[in-house]
């Protein structure tokens, strides 16, 4: 164990020393900034000084709920970018570059050493998500008092999503170049994005054979499927229910599924830990 714990140090140090950390922040809070701004314009707007305002605060859960998506939407999308982008580098560039050498001459286990860049970069993960995804919800709790239902579910799955990208990313690196690890990891998740459109389409349209194609996409890249899980849990029956907005979800992921994004997620852990046992350094 403190093998594993020295390895995330280690990690975590490369991280600030990289200033990925610190760039991390000063951009999330550029984005929050920008977003709190919108929000609160919006609100004033629509929710408070527009005439027949009175008579709209029977549906404003449904549309503070809808800004809230749309901020933890493109909240996902940096999470998914710092999923694939800060570990894609980690392995493969040790390796080609020889630093790999100073940890494995060491008495270190090489499972250690992948697990604790794993840890390493998990927790920095969790950290950004914890601040992006709390701005969010601490936006709008302040602004118009509104709390987002189950937030702590949604935001858990939004966490597994990020772990399931960032441990393939960490995988793609025991035996890909960078360059080729990115494209893999990228090309997977487009996979699955527009895989849980179509999944959704086949639904509203009532056509059996999109829809397969795109539960066959989600069990391949179960990343999109957790999205869509955590859009639904956040959100109040009267938004989640109505098909035309661009967070509806139509097929709503089943338990079965978010167990397969579990054994996924782990089955490419266990899967880098043996070949990067393997490699060739």
């Amino acid at each position: 164990m403190m093998e594993i714990l020295t390895v995330a140090h280690l990690t975590l140090h490369e991280i600030k020393g990289r200033k990925v950390a610190l760039a991390a922040l000063i951009l999330g809070v550029a984005f929050l900034l920008v977003y709190g701004a919108g929000f609160y314009f919006v609100y004033q707007d629509v929710f408070v000084n527009s005439p027949g305002s009175a008579l709209r605060r029977a549906q404003q859960s449904a549309g503070l709920s809808f800004l809230v998506m749309a901020g933890l939407y493109a909240v996902n999308f940096l999470m998914v970018m710092m999923a694939v982008l800060m570990p894609v580098d980690t392995l493969a560039g040790d390796i080609r570059s020889g630093v790999i050498q100073t940890l494995v001459t060491k008495p270190v286990r090489r499972a250690s050493i992948v697990l604790g860049k794993w840890l390493g970069f998990w927790v920095v993960l969790a950290l950004y998500l914890a601040m992006m995804a709390g701005g969010i919800l601490l936006i709008v709790r302040v602004i118009a008092g509104f709390e987002v239902q189950n937030a702590p579910a949604g935001l858990a799955l939004m966490l597994l999503e990020g772990t399931l990208l960032m441990t393939l990313s960490i995988l793609g690196g025991t035996r890909l170049s960078t360059l080729a690890n990115g494209v893999m990891v990228f090309g997977l998740y487009g996979l699955a994005f527009i895989g849980g459109w179509l999944e959704q389409a086949g639904v509203l349209l009532d056509n059996a054979t999109t829809r397969n194609i795109g539960v066959i996409a989600s069990l391949i890249m179960p990343s999109e499927a957790l999205w869509q899980l955590a859009s639904y849990v956040m959100q109040p029956a009267l938004l989640r229910d109505m098909p035309a907005t661009p967070f509806s979800v139509a097929s709503v992921p089943s338990t079965a599924m978010l167990a397969w994004a579990l054994v996924y997620t782990l089955g490419a852990l266990l899967l880098a830990l043996r070949q990067f046992s393997k490699r060739d350094l």
